[in-house]
């Protein structure tokens, strides 16, 4: 990650909020992104990652709060806005019936893009995601790597101050999701814009991102660089695995607990363990089960990950979250009305 200077405020946020009818999607939230930042919004479906995004993009009206983009506020001013931002809609919205150029010609028309400034920068776009090559193929015959860039060419054609990326890589396999990491990297590197992605992979957000706010149920429950969040957990993780008694076991490490930060069960079967010093730690984990007659089948120790960062402030996995949240389903539900308006 490159070090922020002293650079302005490309967007502002104080006390946003959005609710749908009694669902409160962004719930009272502030945060600042720098020029030439790199800022991820890191949570579970339904968080409000998209909802967000979409309020500053001006596709949706604030409930409540002030937002600013390049100075200008999202509800009254929301053209000069439009006129500086650049947008990568979570689904893939390029047209397959279209060539890959085509669909950037019709982004220039949209935006009165014309002549020889038209034809500059759809090859610009074209070079920078490397498409040149397939450019005059129809987009249905693109695999869905090369769409994801393409739809990132798309929203780069108004050569914007800010770009919005709503889960860039959402739906592709390991490899084209590494080359859309690496055409975001270039991107900083190139265009030196500011970038605000959103995701729900963890190590997507932890290679790309200057700073990340975890965001939950819509709040932010952190925002910090992501060596920082994973500082503030502690410095190591002991997992352990038993093949019985892990509610007891649970009880007697929080019991004795001068030498552990915290403890969550991450399933039936497995504790992880927060500690400074695992050296120290450990003998003394083993001696309490070893006093309640309780067998440890396995222990692993590994430093911190965004996804115990996550944990650590909500007592839940990621996929936990998605998994048994009872709101997901309706918040996925709203979340998709809205992408189709």
């Amino acid at each position: 990650m490159s070090e922020l200077s002293e650079v302005r405020d490309i967007v502002e946020t104080v006390e946003i909020t959005k609710a749908f009818d009694e669902n409160v999607a962004v719930d009272h939230v502030s945060f600042n992104i720098k020029e030439g930042e790199i800022f991820g919004l890191l949570g579970p479906n339904g968080a409000g990652k998209t909802t967000m995004i979409k309020m500053l993009c001006t596709l949706l009206v604030p409930s409540d709060g002030i937002a600013k983009v390049g100075g200008h506020d999202v509800i009254k001013e929301p053209l000069k806005v439009k006129e500086i931002i650049g947008y990568v809609p979570q689904d893939i919205t390029v047209d397959g019936f279209l060539t890959g150029r085509e669909n950037l010609e019709l982004q220039a028309a949209l935006y009165n893009i014309k002549g020889e400034e038209r034809e500059r920068r759809i090859d610009e776009v074209l070079k920078l995601v490397q498409l040149r090559e397939r450019a005059d193929g129809l987009v249905n015959y693109f695999s869905g790597g090369m769409r994801r860039r393409l739809e990132i060419a798309r929203g780069l054609m108004v050569e914007p101050q800010l770009l919005f990326l709503d889960e860039p890589t959402l739906g592709l396999d390991p490899a084209s999701r590494k080359a859309v990491w690496n055409h975001v990297q270039k991107l900083r590197k190139k265009q030196k814009l500011a970038i605000l992605m959103s995701t729900h992979y963890m190590e997507e957000a932890d290679k790309l991102c200057d700073r990340i706010a975890i965001i939950d149920r819509g709040r932010f429950i952190a925002l910090d660089t992501p060596t920082n969040l994973k500082k503030q957990i502690g410095g190591t993780i002991i997992e352990i695995e038993l093949s019985k008694s892990i509610n007891r076991m649970k009880k007697l490490l929080t019991q004795n607990n001068d030498y552990i930060d915290n403890i969550n069960q991450i399933n039936e079967t497995t504790l992880q363990i927060e500690v400074q010093d695992s050296d120290t730690a450990l003998p003394k984990i083993f001696k309490v089960a070893s006093g309640a007659d309780i067998d440890i089948n396995q222990v692993r120790i590994r430093q911190p990950t965004l996804e115990d960062v996550f944990l650590h402030y909500t007592g839940k996995t990621l996929r936990d979250e998605d998994l048994n949240d009872p709101f997901s389903f309706v918040r996925s539900q709203i979340s998709k009305r809205m992408r189709s308006f």
